[in-house]
Parts: structure tokens; sequence; C-alpha cells
């Protein structure tokens, strides 16, 4: 494994932990698809989540959150589109979220979740 996978694979896992401190269940991790992936669904209630995960660890190219352009939204909305005719779910809501995580050169993590963010 590369270390790029390894810091996305690292920020998933602190996301993902935020999100079941908050109540939420995990329904999929890396769902994959021909035209994407989505690295977290979740859901609470009725909603279903959507989590795109940035993770840096350092401010060279910015936060994460700034990496999900309108480009990377549509395509997000895509895959998103493709996991609800898969899955079956026909959640009453739908919220697309971006964890924006920072590892820091310490080994302490931050995370950030923008709740619908698009």
């Amino acid at each position: 494994m590369d270390a790029r996978t390894a810091t996305g694979m690292q920020g998933q896992e602190v996301a993902e932990a935020r999100y079941l401190g908050s109540g939420y269940r995990v329904l999929a991790r890396n769902w994959r698809c021909r035209i994407g992936e989505l690295d977290l669904v979740l859901a609470r209630g009725s909603t279903l989540v959507l989590c795109e995960v940035k993770t840096r660890r350092g401010a060279r190219f910015g936060v994460g959150f700034e990496a999900v352009d309108a480009r990377k939204q549509a395509k997000i909305r895509a895959v998103a589109e493709a996991y609800l005719i898969v899955s079956g779910i026909e959640p009453r809501s739908i919220r697309f979220d971006v964890a924006s995580v920072a590892l820091r050169m310490n080994g302490s993590t931050s995370v950030e979740i923008f709740e619908d963010a698009f």
C-alpha cells in the first residue's frame, strides 16, 4: 500500500469514528461501481448520508474540503444514484457531507464534518 492510500484510509477511519460516536450506522465503506466510489455511506434515522472524506498531512494543498469542487460533487451524486439503485434503499432524505481530516506530524488528528456540503 502506498503512502497516499494509507493516508486516505486513516482519514476514513477517523471520520467514521466521529460519525459512529454521533449515532450513525455505517452501511458501506469504499462502495464502488464503474463510475466511481463513495467513501462512507451512513444512516441515522431516515437520513442517508454520503460522505466524501478528504485527508491531508499538511496545508500545502489546502484543506480537504477545498478539493470537492463542482465536478467532484457531480460525480459523487452520480455514484450515489447508482448506490440507491443497487441497494434498493429509499431514504426519506439524503445528505452529502464532506469530512476534512488533518493528520498531524505528532500523530494527532482533527476532523471537521461539513454537513449538507452540497
